[in-house]
């Protein structure tokens, strides 16, 4: 997670979505969307194909989407190397007790291992109100009528890329619940944030938890889907 040291003034959201930035690598890629239940819980793998959507306008599948960053990162003060980003670790163990599927957002320009750079990169795109490009193509969500919104909390919001996400669909008739891992600021403005690029949707509990006691999480976890009602596997 990146620590809300530096710049804290919040950006304007744009309204148009910039076509360019999301498309860019789609040519290189595939989908990095993968089912996930008890039997099957890895997320961020990349897969060449997804399930089939149901029926309707919004369905009634679950959908996890994540952003997490390996590499250097805060740690009670201090750094530490992570092989698996937190937010990754805390999208696993989602993915073990529900039945969905799950998409990971990698970065075209991926993030610095290093901790200050990405600290100073962050800040430079939240300054600038940066969307910073996707690599690889967008899930479709149809068939999806709850959507799990997975990232740290860098300087109090979700870093930039969520936005890119965010703004390229259409959210009318579905359910986000933001879940993020932080080192201060908890949910920080997600639930704001995400009511103004997902026009149209539901914006239900989240679920905030410590980056350093992610792995401890468990009980968190179960507590906060019992209570936000999402299907268990």
């Amino acid at each position: 997670m990146i620590t809300p040291q530096l710049s804290t003034a919040m950006p304007s959201r744009r309204t148009v979505v910039r076509q360019a930035l999301l498309t860019g690598a789609a040519a290189l890629a595939g989908s990095h969307l993968t089912g996930c239940s008890p039997s099957s819980p890895q997320p961020g793998t990349s897969a060449p194909s997804r399930s089939a959507p149901t029926t309707g306008s919004s369905g009634s599948r679950v959908l996890l989407v994540y952003f997490s960053r390996p590499g250097e990162n805060y740690f009670y003060g201090r750094r530490t190397d992570l092989k698996a980003g937190n937010t990754e670790v805390l999208a696993r163990k989602i993915s073990s007790r529900i039945t969905c599927d799950t998409y990971r957002i990698q970065a075209a320009d991926a993030y610095p291992h290093d901790y200050d750079e990405t600290v100073r990169r962050n800040v430079r795109e939240q300054d600038t109100d940066a969307r910073p490009a996707i690599s690889g193509r967008l899930p479709v969500l149809d068939g999806y009528g709850t959507i799990l919104l997975g990232s740290p909390i860098w300087n109090v919001r979700a870093p930039m890329i969520m936005t890119t996400f965010t703004e390229a669909f259409d959210w009318r008739r579905k359910t986000v619940h933001p879940v993020t891992t932080y080192a201060m600021s908890g949910l920080g403005t997600t639930e704001r944030d995400y009511a103004a690029s997902c026009p149209g949707a539901t914006i239900a509990e989240g679920l905030a938890v410590r980056g350093e006691q992610v792995e401890g999480a468990d009980s968190d976890i179960e507590a906060w889907l019992q209570r936000a009602g999402i299907p268990r596997a």
